[in-house]
């Protein structure tokens, strides 16, 4: 194993994605309700960094998870339950101390007053992940390496490993960042939500919504967030109803048309292209570079449940990254991937064929404006018409 210190240089790989984080177990209510009401509840997975790489797999790309699972029957559910997705789970490690973390939560969406999750995580077999006990040849296998917010806060181990990860280093894969503010986390952790900022800064790609910017670091507006993280080369900033706005300086490489008139970074793709590297712009934050600003509006969606959304659009920009699509046309793969987890109960769910999500993809704005999207969109033999609002 080569640590930090060892350098990060790749040989060739197979594998797109890696994601690293903690999954837990996840405990669904049985009905509607208090969690002192609640009779029973059915067995769930939950874990940001992992419904990433499941997301993935879903849709067709070699995605990794790593992390740490107790020596127990949880953590046997969790890596056989995320393997089944078809992601490959052979850098995880078992824990013959800590236990596998588990959570409850209620029937009602996360943004509702009456909410309640209930965390069983502290001391578990991933809050132990440090740079001594990760295997860094497997993290830096990886085109791209996913990391969220919610590792940092686990505890300080957790946070040092994620300053070795985001480190600057030769060789190292584009390194994705989703800040994942869970301020119930932060409270009397290893440091305060500020070093999300730190790390973010340190990253190629960082997905943050302005709610958890204004809330974790009191900066407001898209425009604020970006001046705030001037190093990424692509900043998501997501804004809820109103869609996302994209600041992004890719390297550059053929010009794709797009609504922001950003240029395509040539990347590599389960398929297509295979080979060819994803890489990160220039840092450079001199030289008077300007962004190509890109908004892009979201999608009408029936809810059925909003939990996992972040995660899943994630997901989808990452799979179009890897594509080398358009800056506005991984944005919408996006929102489609995080529409496809609304309209279900869990955090997960097979994600809209290739080639349908490409038909809605290319629609034009005025006809992406009409789209709403309810359960059961993603069927195979759906036509972009029959998902239109009427």
């Amino acid at each position: 194993m080569s640590g930090p210190a060892g350098g990060t240089a790749r040989a060739a790989t197979t594998t797109d994605v890696v994601c690293l984080g903690e999954s837990m177990v996840t405990f669904l209510p049985s009905q509607p309700g208090r969690l002192a009401d609640v009779p029973s509840f059915g067995r769930g997975i939950g874990g940001a960094e992992s419904n990433v790489a499941c997301a993935l797999a879903a849709a067709g790309h070699r995605a990794a998870w790593v992390g740490r699972v107790g020596a127990d029957g949880f953590g046997d559910h969790l890596v056989e339950t995320i393997g089944g997705y078809g992601v490959d789970t052979s850098a995880v490690r078992q824990d013959p101390v800590r236990p596998t973390g588990i959570y409850f939560r209620t029937a009602t969406d996360r943004g509702a007053g009456a909410h309640e999750v209930a965390y069983y995580r502290a001391g578990s077999a991933a809050s132990a992940m440090s740079p001594a006990n990760v295997p860094y040849e497997e993290v830096f296998a990886g085109r791209v390496l996913h990391l969220s917010g919610i590792t940092a806060a686990l505890s300080a181990d957790c946070l040092e490993l994620l300053r070795e990860l985001t480190a600057p280093r030769p060789g190292r894969p584009l390194v994705s960042f989703d800040v994942n503010h869970r301020p119930h986390l932060w409270r009397g952790g290893p440091a305060d939500a500020s070093v999300l900022l730190e790390l973010a800064r340190r990253c190629d790609l960082v997905f943050v919504g302005e709610d958890e910017a204004e809330e974790a670091w009191g900066i407001v507006g898209a425009e604020a967030i970006r001046a705030a993280l001037p190093e990424p080369s692509v900043v998501v900033v997501k804004r809820g109803s109103a869609g996302a706005t994209v600041f992004s300086r890719l390297r550059p490489g053929p010009r794709s048309s797009n609504a922001g008139g950003a240029e395509s970074a040539p990347a590599s793709r389960s398929g297509e292209g295979e080979g060819a590297e994803i890489a990160p712009a220039s840092r450079s934050t001199e030289g008077g570079e300007a962004d190509a600003v890109t908004p892009v509006p979201a999608l009408r969606v029936d809810v059925v449940a909003a939990v996992g959304a972040g995660d899943a659009f994630a997901a989808g920009f990452l799979s179009a990254t890897l594509r080398g699509l358009p800056v506005r046309d991984r944005v919408r793969h996006g929102h489609l991937m995080a529409a496809a987890v609304l309209t279900v109960p869990g955090d997960l769910t097979e994600p809209p064929a290739r080639d349908h999500a490409d038909r809605l993809v290319a629609l034009d704005d005025e006809a992406w404006g009409r789209l709403r999207l309810g359960p059961g969109w993603t069927a195979a033999d759906r036509a972009p018409e029959e998902v239109r609002t009427p």
